[in-house]
């Protein structure tokens, strides 16, 4: 009982944090593009993000609990050590100001305990490939639906006058509100899924599947978190890569919902912070390429590809030292 209290906890916090991080994400450019107040904007963010699960499914919690992993094979200590790994590889880089993807470190600290605790025969290689094209294609796609996005609105809004940019405004509070929709739907399923195989293996459930009491216990740590606002990560998105202007969010906002939200209903395990941060770089390069800051998006790519083979040795160490 005692581990199975720790994995629920751990399972919370990792969520939370991933809201922490989300929220970051869904929010940046409304922020940036001053479409609304910081404090309200988080606030109708954390308010879809709890809902999206309700509303879309929760596909990706099958695929991140009972599709990387065999279920048979896990162990609590394993559970325990990956949701650490992964909230803690999270925490260290909003730390540093760098939008990084939890949804990374979940998946590398997964592998890395399961390697460590029964050997590489516990992973699924159907499964974990499926998750790894996920994570990889989205942001190329976050780019290109951005930067299509954005050439079709200025080729629409051609011959309009400035005041068209109080549509584009405007238009953010219900893009932004479906980009939250969509996070709610990818993002907090991450830490159902994980919660869900921790009961698995404390014995709890005799078989893979989400309890309702889980869905919402996700939903509401991962609207709290997206309530905290990463400020650091805010203000990487919202102003590092270039001048955010009300029709840049616009733009991004509805390419990152469509990605995220077809990968959500497909149960595609996809990052929110890789995506939107992908589409902002389409956006920019639609305009011309050296509207973008390109060296912080360098820095940004390297460390999404570290993520994954970093938690993954990190998991398999912490493993083999504290639960062996």
């Amino acid at each position: 009982m005692v581990a199975l209290f720790f994995i629920i906890i751990l399972a919370l916090l990792y969520t939370f944090v991933n809201g922490f991080q989300g929220s970051s994400s869904s929010v940046a450019t409304i922020i940036a593009s001053r479409a609304l107040n910081p404090r309200l904007a988080l606030w109708m963010s954390a308010t879809a993000v709890f809902i999206g699960p309700f509303v879309f499914g929760i596909a990706v919690a099958q695929t991140i609990g009972a599709g990387i992993v065999n279920s048979q094979a896990v162990n609590t200590g394993m559970v325990m050590i990956a949701l650490s790994t992964a909230t803690l590889w999270s925490l260290l880089t909003w730390w540093l100001g760098i939008p990084s993807s939890p949804s990374h470190a979940l998946v590398g600290a997964l592998v890395g305990a399961a390697i460590a605790s029964t050997g590489p025969a516990a992973v699924q290689e159907a499964g974990l490939e499926k998750v790894l094209l996920a994570l990889f294609v989205s942001p190329f796609l976050g780019m290109l639906g951005g930067l299509l996005v954005m050439r079709l609105v200025l080729f629409l809004v051609r011959n309009a006058s400035m005041k068209v940019n109080w549509w584009f405004k405007n238009g953010q509070i219900v893009t932004g509100f479906v980009l939250a929709l969509s996070n709610g739907a990818n993002d907090a399923p991450k830490g159902m899924g994980i919660l869900a195989l921790g009961l698995v293996s404390a014995g709890v459930l005799p078989e893979f599947r989400v309890p309702l009491w889980a869905i919402a216990a996700c939903s509401a740590a991962m609207a709290l978190g997206t309530l905290t606002g990463g400020w650091r990560v805010i203000k990487t998105l919202g102003g590092k890569f270039f001048r955010v202007r009300p029709v840049d969010s616009f733009c991004s906002q509805l390419a990152s919902a469509g990605v995220i939200l077809s990968a959500a209903l497909i149960g595609g395990p996809v990052s929110t912070t890789q995506v939107v941060s992908s589409t902002i770089l389409g956006v920019g390069a639609a305009e011309r390429m050296n509207k973008v800051r390109w060296g912080i998006a360098k820095n940004l790519g390297l460390t999404w590809l570290i993520t994954i083979p970093a938690t993954l040795i990190i998991a398999w160490l912490l493993y083999q030292t504290l639960a062996r």
